[in-house]
This record gives structure tokens, sequence and C-alpha cells, in this order.
């Protein structure tokens, strides 16, 4: 059984049984905002949440998928968060991929949704998770301190791509803080250019250089940064291609990407995954997954590259 929204003109399941094709075609071939209308208009026809009743007619990672779909891009970024911090220890690879790729703007919105659900600040939770200088890092992303400023000064970018290599390797072990500082506030553009000076400077990249002299979580936050400030889309191309490689799948991860950025970048992230590994991100998907979870995940990322 169906119930019309006249106002909507949408089609929605209410009982059990659902029909996932149609939750499918209706949820992936609109925007989030559309999905908020929507989500609107079945709590009045039904007295009901949609969340309620997609946790409570479908399962496992195609119930997680759906309902990401209906949940609003800084409410579901928030609820990342939250899991990432979720029982024993952290979720470390979840904080890192947020808060490398999220602008001020993004990590501001989500820090208020934490606020207002937990009635207590992300930074302060944060800080009680963590520590060392991966903490500091996290720390200084979450507070929102990265200059924004779109002007990029070509002295400043040398002065700390020299800063950053007598940091590194010029001299004896690693003054890690020295990188956490320049690659935590230095607007994007500004780190681009930085990233080529420090090119001519020490003959390798930054990221390489980062591998070499770091390790850890520190390591992987520093250079999932560099990643982003290079490409956004290849940074998630690679990381889609990771969640699917070898045996088995990382759900989780493949259901965040490919929702939180379906109307950012989707069409760039399919472009790099084809430049990168020379298939197309469609039929990944199509490869490795399978039922009405890979049709919902392949409706998502669009068309064949």
């Amino acid at each position: 059984m169906f119930i019309e929204c006249p106002s909507s003109r949408f089609f929605f399941c209410n009982v059990p049984g659902t029909k996932d094709k149609v939750l499918i075609d209706i949820l992936t071939h609109r925007s989030s905002a559309q999905r908020q209308l929507i989500c609107e208009a079945y709590l009045g026809a039904t007295g009901r949440t949609l969340v309620e009743d997609l946790k409570g007619d479908t399962s496992g990672d195609f119930e997680e998928l759906l309902v990401a779909l209906v949940t609003p891009p800084a409410v579901y970024d928030c609820h990342e968060v939250m899991r990432a911090m979720e029982g024993a220890g952290t979720k470390d690879s979840i904080l890192i991929e947020i808060f490398a790729s999220r602008s001020n703007q993004q990590i501001k919105a989500f820090s208020d949704v934490y606020l207002e659900e937990t009635e207590k600040k992300l930074t302060l939770d944060l800080k009680s998770e963590l520590s060392g200088d991966f903490s500091n890092a996290l720390l200084l992303l979450a507070e929102g301190k990265r200059d924004d400023s779109t002007a990029v000064d070509a002295d400043k970018a040398k002065e700390d791509a020299k800063t950053l290599y007598d940091a590194g390797e010029k001299k004896w072990g690693t003054d890690e803080s020295t990188f956490v500082d320049i690659l935590c506030h230095r607007s994007i553009p500004q780190l681009r250019q930085t990233l080529v000076e420090y090119k001519n400077i020490s003959g390798k990249t930054l990221q390489h250089s980062i591998e070499g002299e770091m390790s850890g979580d520190l390591e992987e936050l520093l250079v999932a940064i560099v990643k982003c400030v290079k490409s956004v889309p290849a940074f998630f191309a690679e990381r889609l291609y990771e969640s699917m490689k070898g045996g088995g799948t990382d759900e989780s991860t493949l259901n965040r990407i490919m929702v939180g950025r379906s109307e950012i970048d989707m069409l760039d992230i399919r472009a790099e995954f084809k430049k990168l590994y020379e298939y197309s991100l469609h039929s990944a998907i199509e490869s490795d997954l399978s039922d009405s979870l890979g049709e919902c995940v392949t409706a998502i990322c669009g068309g064949e590259d």
C-alpha cells in the first residue's frame, strides 16, 4: 500500500513489505532539500517519520544507505563523527576523512548539530578522546581555524615551504608541530602554492616527505590534508577504490562518500576514478555490490563513464 502526498506528488510506502525499487527510484532522484520535503510530507500523511519506517522495513547496509539519503548533510556528518567516537577508542579514519575534506562552514554546521543533540561541544569531546599532535591537528580543524582567503601570497608560500623543509627533511628528527601549524591554518589556495614551492626546494613532494618522516594517525591526517589540497575529488576516488578493493567491501565508507558527495562533486570523482584506475566507478560498484544496495549505490553514482 502507498500513500500519495498531493502537495509533493511523491508516493510513499507505509506498511511492511517495502518495495525497494520504489524507494530507490524516489530517494536517489531527488536532491537533499527535496528529500527533506518528502520527510515532512510523510510525517504529515502518516504521523510517523520516514526514518522510523525505513528502519522498520529495511535492514543492514541498505537501511543505513536509505537513512543517510533522508538525513540532512550536516546531521549526517555529525552522526558519522559521533559513530567514530563510540565505544572504546576512536575510528580515526572516519574523523580524518571528514575533517580533512570539509570546509570551515561545513565543520561549523555539523558542530552546531552536535551541540544541539548532545548539549556538549564537539571540540571538548574530541579533546577527551584524542592525544598528541594528532589531537592538536584535528582540534585546529574542528575549531575552524583555517584561513578562508582566496588570495595567494607567493612569498609566504616560499617561506612556508622552506619552514616545512627545515622542520623535516633538513633536520634529524621531525618538528611535527610545524607541519600541523601550517597545514591546518593556511587557506587551500595558499597551501596549493606551498606544495609547488616545496617541490622546488626539496626535489620531492610534501606528501612523500610526510610519509617518510611521520607515522600513524598524524601521518594519515596530514597526508589526507595534502591530498585534499591537490584534489578533493581524487582523494575521494582513492577512498572509494580502497573501500572496494580486495575481498569484501567497506560499505560504511562507500555509503558515506556516495551520499555525502552526491550533490557536491560526484561527476568529478567519477572522472578522477576513471583516470586513476582506468575503469569506471559505476562498473566498480556493479561488480562489487548486488541486490538493492548495489542498485541504490549505482543510482547515486549515475551513468557509466
